[in-house]
C-alpha cells in the first residue's frame, strides 16, 4: 500500500506543479501586457516591467495554490481512473479514507508552501515591485484622498497613558518610506487643538523619531478674556530641522504600500494593535489576518473535494469534463472567498467566521461526497 500511496502522490505532485506553472505563465503574461502601457514613460523601461512582473509572481502563487491543487488533483485522479489504475488500487484495498490520507500527505506540503510564501515572500516582493515601478516612473504613494494619507497617532507617557492625540497628514510617501508634505494636528486630552506643524519632508531616525526638515510650528496659546468670550493666540516658529517623536514607524507606514491581503501575519498583527490603540476600525486587517491562518487549509479542502472525481464513472467527456468541473469549482470557491470577506465587513461578522465559511462548506461537501462513494463502493 505504501507503493500505491507514493505512486498517487507522485502523479498529484506532477499534475499540480504543471497546473501551477501554467497559471503563473498566464497571469504573468497578463501582468506584462498591462505594464506595457507605462513602458516608455519617464524612466520606466522594459526591464522594469519584467522585474515588476517577476516580483508579482509570489502573490499569484499564494492566490492560485488552492485552485491549482484542486485542478491538478482532479486531473491526476481522473487519469488514474480512466486508465483503470484507480480501480485496481481500490481492489487492492485503497478505500476512501486511505486515499484521503495519501492525498493529504501531499497537501500538507502544498499548504506549508502556501503559508511560507504568504508570510515570508509576498510582502517584501510586493513592496520591492512597487518601489521598482514608482522609482522608474518618478512617482510616490498617495492616499485615497486628494490631501494624501491620514493617520491617527497617539503619543503616550512613560506609564503608557495617553499624553496627546495627533492626526498626521502625509501628502506623499516615497518608495523608501520617506515623507513629503507632512502636517500634524495635535490635541490635548480634552480634544482642544494645541499645535499645528508643517514640514516639507521627513526621514525616520531610530529608535522612535522622525527628522523633519523646513518645519513650521504654530502653537495655540490661551489668552486672557471673559468667560463667555475666551480668546486664544498663536505663536509661529520656523525651524530648519526638528526631531519629532512618534509611535509611527516605517514598518507601519510601509503596510500602506501593500494590500492587507498581501501583508505578512506579523505585520498585520502589529498594525491591528496600532489601530486598536488609536480606537480605529481594524476589521479589514482582522479579516486579512484570519485569511492568513485559514487559507493554507483551503489547499487541503480543495484536494479533498477533488477525490470523489476518481470514483465518478463518466463515459462521455472523460478527463476533460472532470477537469472542467474542477476549474468551475475553483472559480466558485475563489468568488465565495471574496463574497464572504465583503459580507463580513458589511455585517460586522467575527473575522474568523467570515473567512472560514467557504472552506467549511467545501469541506462538508467533500466529506458528504466521499461518504456517498464509500457506501456505493
Amino acid at each position: 500500500m505504501r507503493v500505491v500511496c507514493r505512486y498517487v502522490a507522485r502523479e498529484i505532485w506532477l499534475a499540480v506543479a504543471f497546473v501551477l506553472v501554467g497559471f503563473l505563465a498566464l497571469f504573468g503574461f497578463f501582468d506584462f501586457v498591462n505594464e506595457l502601457d507605462d513602458v516608455g514613460k519617464a524612466g520606466y523601461q522594459l526591464q522594469h516591467a519584467l522585474a515588476f512582473v517577476l516580483l508579482s509572481l509570489p502573490g499569484h502563487i499564494y492566490e492560485l495554490m488552492p485552485i491549482a491543487a484542486l485542478i491538478g488533483t482532479v486531473y491526476a485522479l481522473s487519469q488514474l481512473a480512466s486508465n483503470s489504475e484507480f480501480t485496481a488500487m481500490r481492489a487492492a484495498g485503497l478505500g476512501p479514507i486511505r486515499a484521503l490520507y495519501a492525498i493529504f500527505r501531499v497537501g500538507v506540503v502544498f499548504a506549508g508552501v502556501t503559508l511560507l510564501v504568504g508570510e515570508l515572500v509576498i510582502a517584501p516582493a510586493d513592496q520591492m515591485a512597487q518601489r521598482v515601478r514608482m522609482s522608474a516612473l518618478g512617482s510616490a504613494v498617495t492616499g485615497e484622498f486628494r490631501s494624501g494619507l491620514w493617520i491617527k497617532d497617539t503619543l503616550r507617557a512613560g506609564a503608557g497613558s495617553e499624553e496627546r492625540q495627533r492626526f498626521v497628514n502625509i501628502a506623499r510617501l516615497t518608495p523608501d518610506v520617506g515623507l513629503r508634505g507632512v502636517r500634524v494636528f495635535e490635541f490635548d486630552d480634552t480634544m482642544h487643538l494645541t499645535e499645528v506643524m508643517e514640514a516639507a519632508s521627513g526621514r525616520f531616525s531610530p529608535p522612535g523619531s522622525w527628522l523633519l526638515t523646513d518645519v513650521t510650528r504654530i502653537k495655540v496659546v490661551p489668552e486672557t478674556g471673559s468667560v463667555d468670550y475666551p480668546t486664544i493666540g498663536v505663536q509661529r516658529t520656523m525651524i530648519p530641522e526638528l526631531l519629532w517623536r512618534s509611535e509611527l514607524t516605517p514598518a507601519l507606514l510601509g503596510v500602506l504600500m501593500v494590500a492587507p491581503e498581501r501583508m505578512s501575519g506579523w505585520n498585520l498583527l502589529s498594525y491591528i494593535g496600532h489601530l486598536r490603540e488609536n480606537r480605529q476600525d481594524a476589521s479589514r486587517y482582522e479579516i486579512a489576518m484570519w485569511q492568513k491562518i485559514v487559507y493554507p487549509f483551503a489547499v487541503l479542502v480543495m484536494m479533498a473535494l477533488a477525490l470523489p472525481s476518481a470514483y465518478m464513472q463518466i463515459r462521455s467527456g472523460g478527463v476533460g469534463l472532470k477537469v472542467f468541473g474542477g476549474i468551475m469549482l475553483g472559480i466558485v470557491f475563489h468568488f465565495l472567498n471574496g463574497l464572504f470577506t465583503h459580507l463580513g465587513l458589511l455585517n460586522t461578522w467575527p473575522a474568523w467566521i467570515a473567512v472560514s465559511i467557504p472552506s467549511a462548506v467545501a469541506f462538508l461537501i467533500a466529506m458528504g461526497m466521499l461518504y456517498r462513494v464509500g457506501r456505493v463502493r
